[in-house]
């Protein structure tokens, strides 16, 4: 690439950018054909995670028993797309006519032509009271999250999605080029080690907080959400109805809390 600087001669050098390509997810129940259910844009690298977490979070499975298989289709036309492709098996029949959209997913705006709220809603389980986590222990995680951010530090156009306990104890880690994707990732790696649902877990993301991201930490049973940059008008209605606190701009020593705030303590 060529680096250019006002006042400087530009200057031909190498540079390290965020991988980006699509995968593919097919589903199918035993002995079924498998059906695609969604194409997504991502950073290769835990893809399997990604697939099950994005199965969980969009409401095809309940819990990780629920999955039989996840692996890279073999059988793909075009020999360089064999790992863009997943087959997952369940252990229970699909049915592929409950699909009310195709599923596409991009790395800029989640999944396009989001269900209502209510409909998400429906597919949440009831998230506990608890837990109440410190707000001077919320401050902490922006930079434990930030020196764990490998990919970021490497190319400085990725995002991450930290999981953490009410202690400030990060338990996952993930990154990707896409917000959603990232959380996708950090909860199918909790869901395969049969961690389900995410009760007593804090996520924290390094951007804005979208609905997408609100609603999959919402399904996956994760109680609060904190973001370093800004919520959209949608998150917070969707964190008020889910019962999600939500936290903003959780940088430079202080943040915004939108909804259920009760698990928030502060010293007076």
């Amino acid at each position: 690439m060529l680096r250019l600087a006002r006042g400087e001669r530009p200057v031909e050098k190498r540079d390290r950018v965020a991988g980006e390509e699509p995968l593919e997810i097919r589903v199918g129940g035993p002995g079924q054909e498998l059906t695609q259910v969604a194409v997504t844009m991502r950073t290769p690298g835990a893809d399997f995670e990604l697939a099950a977490g994005f199965l969980l979070t969009e409401g095809f499975v309940v819990d990780g028993s629920e999955i039989a298989d996840i692996r890279y289709c073999a059988d793909v036309e075009n020999s360089e797309q064999q790992y863009n492709v997943l087959s997952v098996r369940l252990t229970k029949p699909f049915d592929a006519t409950s699909l009310q959209r195709n599923m596409f997913a991009s790395s800029s705006c989640g999944v396009c032509g989001k269900a209502s709220i209510d409909m998400i809603e429906v597919a949440c389980r009831p998230l506990p009271e608890g837990p109440v986590v410190a707000f001077e222990t919320l401050l902490e995680l922006p930079e434990l999250l930030r020196a764990k951010q490998r990919q970021f530090e490497r190319t400085g156009g990725i995002h991450a999605t930290g999981l953490f306990t009410p202690a400030g104890t990060l338990v996952e880690l993930r990154e990707d080029i896409g917000r959603h994707n990232a959380m996708d990732k950090a909860i199918g790696a909790r869901l395969m080690a049969g961690q389900s649902p995410l009760h007593d877990t804090v996520a924290l993301v390094s951007g804005r907080a979208g609905f997408e991201l609100v609603q999959k930490a919402a399904v996956a049973g994760i109680p609060i959400v904190a973001a370093v940059g800004a919520p959209s008008s949608i998150a917070v209605q969707a964190a008020k109805r889910l019962g999600v606190t939500l936290v903003g701009f959780l940088r430079d020593d202080r943040a915004n809390v939108y909804s259920q705030t009760h698990r928030i303590a502060v010293d007076s």
